[in-house]
């Protein structure tokens, strides 16, 4: 009787001494520390059109360079560069609209664009209707920038402001006046804009510069 009076008295203590496994073992229906958000899928309609920019980027090239002289060439490709620019446009459109913000958008978006550009201000000193100058000096001061972000964002990020985005608009403007098989006097008007881009891009570029020296001052004082 004294036994079991005292096994009795001692297993509620002893139960409540001893953890529970099941207590202490993750729950897999409350899992201990913050739930990551899943990272949206890079399968959407902003990556893709993404994706067909980069693919426009060799067929542009190759009817500009392949066929040069040949007007009705010229304005298929002139559509080419259009069109690509739209995606552009109508990517950045819907990742807006729809919050889609991927690894792949925020890598592949400015390669693509830099890349159709680029490949637009070569392609037209290559055929010398351009000057090598304008090219070099707008190419240096897009992949410039560019890193140049990169680098300060350990001060803090330079966020793209209206003059870029008036840059970008002024040199897709002139590169399609370029392209066109425009006559002599419609010409001339393709020059001036495409001046008038040159003057946009370099002084949004030293915009850009004296925007990172400033995040860099003010991190360093704080």
């Amino acid at each position: 009787m004294i036994d079991d009076a005292h096994h009795a008295d001692a297993g509620p203590d002893k139960l409540r001494r001893t953890p529970d496994p099941d207590a202490l073992a993750p729950s897999e229906t409350h899992p201990i520390g913050p739930i990551a958000e899943p990272e949206t899928s890079p399968w959407n309609l902003p990556n893709a059109l993404t994706a067909f920019r980069i693919v426009l980027v060799p067929i542009f090239a190759w009817m500009l360079l392949s066929h040069p002289e040949q007007p009705w060439w010229r304005v298929c490709t002139a559509v080419i560069f259009s069109v690509a620019i739209l995606t552009d446009t109508l990517d950045g459109y819907l990742a807006r609209k729809h919050n889609i913000i991927t690894r792949f958008g925020k890598l592949a978006d400015p390669i693509a664009d830099k890349a159709l550009t680029g490949m637009a201000f070569i392609g037209l000193s290559i055929i010398d209707e351009l000057p090598w100058w304008v090219t070099i000096t707008i190419l240096v001061r897009e992949w410039g920038i560019t890193i140049m972000r990169f680098v300060v964002l350990r001060y803090g990020v330079m966020a793209a402001g209206r003059g870029g985005k008036v840059k970008t608009v002024t040199q897709a403007i002139a590169v399609i006046l370029y392209l066109l098989p425009l006559p002599g006097p419609a010409h001339v008007v393709a020059m001036i804009v495409m001046a008038v881009a040159w003057l946009i891009t370099m002084a949004t570029g030293l915009d850009y510069i004296r925007e990172a020296f400033r995040l860099r001052r003010r991190a360093r004082a704080q």
